[in-house]
């Protein structure tokens, strides 16, 4: 029982000399571990898309050649930085709330982030042509 102690106690604390077998056998059950385990098991992807719980775009403007223009809250956007997957989601979100765009096309003609005093995005305003 004492050597049981001994032996999980130094493997807890790392407690073995660098080149001993038992330091290379923790060094290679970690590595073993890092190859074999699949990748699905860990959930440590970054969010995207669009965030549950979110308000959705609000239409602030009409334009005279026939633009609108929405303000979509960043809180209802996981990715901040202007990417593919931003106009995807914004695209998405414009779909899903926006009645009146839910079954037809329509182009983004620009996307605006707007800050606050702190350089953080409040919210986008966009230029959609339907």
């Amino acid at each position: 029982m004492r050597r049981a102690w001994s032996i999980l106690k130094n493997t807890l604390f790392w407690s073995y000399e660098r080149g001993s077998w038992p330091y290379d056998l923790m060094v290679l059950v970690i590595v073993l571990f890092v190859l074999l385990v699949p990748r699905g098991c860990f959930h440590d992807r970054p969010r995207t898309g669009i965030l549950p719980g979110a308000s959705g775009p609000e239409l602030v403007a009409e334009g005279a050649d026939g633009t609108l223009t929405y303000r979509i809250p960043a809180t209802a956007l996981a990715v901040a930085v202007r990417t593919p997957e931003l106009e995807r989601d914004i695209r998405e979100l414009l779909r899903r709330h926006a009645q009146e765009l839910a079954h037809r096309p329509f182009a983004l003609e620009e996307i605006q982030a707007i800050r606050d005093g702190e350089g953080q995005v409040v919210y986008y305003e966009v230029r959609i042509r339907p």
